[in-house]
């Protein structure tokens, strides 16, 4: 069952963005940023939490799911280390994701041909 709302929460999601592209003027970039802040809001308001155990990967692996691990990550590092948190929590909690899409976007371009349009 775990699987079926994975796919019907990671699906609405993509719907609303696919809705976005479509009916608004709406560029990917402003778009991808809007994701990440509904992540970060969801989770600021501790609902992202609730909602993460009900869908699981449905939730977490859409772009909605950096926000929530930066805004996460934030909140835990306020309260061990205090304000200087802010400056850390974020990356600290993300510094795996983002090496990741980094190492893994690098392989990519050295193995990719790349053409003029």
């Amino acid at each position: 069952m775990i699987f079926l709302w994975a796919f019907l929460v990671g699906g609405a999601i993509c719907t609303v963005g696919q809705m976005l592209i479509m009916k608004t003027n709406f560029t990917p970039a402003r778009i991808l940023v809007f994701f990440v802040g509904v992540g970060c809001v969801l989770a600021a308001f501790a609902v992202y939490e609730p909602i993460l155990k009900f869908a699981g990967s449905g939730i977490s692996t859409p772009i909605t799911g950096f926000g929530g691990t930066l805004t996460r990550g934030t909140i835990q590092a306020v309260k061990e280390d205090g304000f200087l948190g802010i400056l850390t929590g974020g990356l600290t909690a993300a510094a795996a994701g983002i090496a990741v899409a980094t190492v893994s976007a690098f392989v990519v371009a050295m193995l990719a041909r790349s053409r003029s349009k």
